[in-house]
């Protein structure tokens, strides 16, 4: 299963029609209402917002719209190329400009699957593995083989906060955790503890 790393984009014109396709990174299912709406509101001189999504730890949760678009033409052909993808915790809109000439049933069920693939391969992938938040504070003496100590481990998201100390949060595959837990623990002879 694999998750988005950022957003992404593709566009393409089919007999005047302009279809702007976006995919989106989840970290909740809440959020596929909130992205469709400023969606709405960004583009609403368009015809039409159509939207799909995957979401879950086994990609359990989804769902789509058609927006206006004849019953099937849309949402459904986005899903399935989603799930054909193996891809979860993604949201894909794509927003039509009507351009004067219908593109018929198939027509619209062949761009908005096309639209969702243009976009799937213009999206950057990882593949889905638990994370553990951590945080921890050290003294500046410590930071150094700290820091060295990150290099051997799938550690990202890290923010610093420098104080009288330093504070240090950020996430690592859950599988590695209570290894790098105890190497922090051992290398600063047990004055910087993990949580």
């Amino acid at each position: 299963m694999k998750i988005p790393v950022k957003n992404s984009s593709s566009e393409m014109t089919i007999k005047g029609s302009r279809f702007l396709s976006e995919s989106f990174v989840l970290a909740s299912q809440s959020e596929v209402r909130e992205i469709v709406k400023a969606q709405k509101q960004k583009y609403a001189d368009a015809t039409h917002v159509c939207h799909a999504f995957i979401f879950g730890k086994n990609a359990e949760i989804m769902g789509m719209s058609d927006d206006g678009e004849p019953s099937g033409t849309a949402g459904r052909p986005m899903l399935d190329v989603l799930k054909g993808r193996g891809v979860t915790n993604i949201l894909v809109t794509i927003t039509r400009w009507f351009g004067g000439t219908l593109l018929g049933t198939g027509g619209l069920v062949k761009a908005y699957g096309d639209g969702t693939k243009n976009v799937i391969e213009a999206t950057e992938f990882e593949e889905l593995v638990e994370k553990s938040e951590f945080s921890f504070e050290c003294d500046y003496q410590q930071y150094q083989s700290i820091k060295k100590i990150f290099e051997g481990y799938s550690i990202s998201e890290i923010t610093e906060d420098f104080g009288e100390s330093i504070k240090i949060t950020g996430k690592i595959y859950t599988s590695e955790f209570e290894d790098f837990k105890s190497t922090v623990f051992d290398k600063t002879n047990g004055k910087t503890k993990i949580v």
